[in-house]
């Protein structure tokens, strides 16, 4: 008989991109299995899909949405979960922070694409001298 892995209330609202404060006291009570888990992610129930449609959402999902880095959040104050509504409007009329933030965040992604491509290029190369 195989047994399922169990996990923390806490890491099965991580892995689904939820708020576990904000999830049904059902989910938070107890261990979810694999099993539980991959079924969550097959066929969410109402209150999944809700609560990754309006929210309110983690920080990592947060920061996901305004388009900014963990630290970006955490540098412009926003320590409270926001909801789908929320983030919204920020990214309809952008504070000096976000517009800044997303800056930096497209800086550091090109930087990324820039080394890779060195990389691969210097890779290329010393395949050619073998």
């Amino acid at each position: 008989m195989r047994v399922s892995q169990s996990m923390k209330p806490e890491t099965a609202a991580k892995k689904l991109g939820i708020l576990l404060e904000a999830a049904p006291e059902s989910f938070r009570e107890g261990p979810v299995t694999r099993d539980e888990l991959a079924a969550l992610q097959a066929d969410p129930p109402e209150w999944l899909a809700t609560l990754r449609r309006e929210g309110p959402h983690p920080k990592r999902v947060v920061a996901e949405k305004l388009g900014i880095s963990n630290s970006g959040l955490a540098r412009s104050g926003i320590t409270e979960p926001l909801t789908t509504a929320e983030i919204k409007a920020l990214l309809a009329a952008p504070p000096e922070w976000l517009v800044a933030e997303r800056a930096t965040q497209a800086q550091v992604r090109a930087e990324k694409i820039r080394v890779a491509e060195r990389d691969a290029e210097r890779a290329r190369r010393a395949a050619d001298q073998e």
